[in-house]
């Protein structure tokens, strides 16, 4: 009963920015347990080397979500090698960590473009497909800022408090057609885009400090996590940002 729950077996998953980090995590464990899962990054050599180490069903999609011209060519190619995804998770993400007083035009525009507006226009185009078959999840990913503010995190965190605003908005379009739009907000993981972060011994220290469990995540921390979001085990849970973070917004 407990693997049926959680089963995302034959299931179509889309995972962008499966290159690296937290995305690469999630496809491959949606891939090693049954789902046909396509990873989307614009680093093709690095998805490559994903697809080499995951093993299961997989594509690689080569593209940039936030080209929003580039779009529907980008979704075709998605839905290619196994059809329009059941499952869409949004990984990509950046952060320009540039200070409030020295942010640039075109550091806030990336930011908000992959962080924001890529994964609504990716979700709206998958959404009907998701609808005609009356099942569909999606899971975007939220952040520590998306209700805290760090320093040099003003677009990062903008971006990531739409997130949530924005999970909230997608569960009240689509769910009464069977999707549910939900969000994890990681706590502090090691990945290139928190690379910064544990660099720093110190500042890494003070982070596992913060948790109420006493240490920062590891990516296997997050597998549970999303297995409950992408599949049947979450069906009366829509609109939602679930904190994997170990308490450390709790504190």
């Amino acid at each position: 009963m407990a693997d049926a729950l959680f089963s995302v077996e034959g299931k179509v998953a889309c995972v962008t920015g499966a290159s690296s980090g937290l995305g690469r995590r999630a496809a491959a464990v949606l891939a090693a347990r049954g789902a046909k899962v396509v990873g989307v990054a614009r680093r093709s050599d690095a998805l490559e080397d994903w697809r080499d180490g995951a093993g299961g069903t997989t594509a690689a999609v080569a593209g940039d979500v936030a080209d929003r011209a580039g779009l529907p060519d980008l979704c075709a190619r998605i839905a290619a090698p196994f059809g329009p995804p059941d499952i869409l998770i949004h990984a990509a993400g950046i952060n320009t960590r540039e200070p409030a007083d020295r942010v640039t035009a075109e550091g806030w525009d990336a930011t908000l473009a992959l962080n924001l507006s890529a994964p609504f226009f990716l979700s709206q185009h998958f959404a009907p497909a998701m609808a005609a078959k009356g099942w569909g999840r999606i899971v975007l990913f939220a952040s520590l800022q998306s209700t805290r503010a760090f320093p040099g995190g003003i677009a990062y965190g903008a971006s990531k408090g739409g997130i949530s605003q924005l999970t909230r908005a997608m569960a009240q379009a689509w769910s009464g057609r069977g999707i549910t739009c939900n969000a994890v907000g990681p706590g502090f993981f090691p990945t290139e885009l928190t690379a910064p972060v544990f660099a720093d011994s110190d500042l890494a220290a003070r982070n596992a400090v913060q948790t109420c469990i006493g240490r920062n995540g590891k990516p296997e921390d997050l597998d549970g996590p999303l297995l409950f979001l992408c599949s049947e085990a979450s069906a009366y849970v829509t609109g939602q940002v679930l904190m994997v973070d170990g308490g450390f917004t709790a504190k």
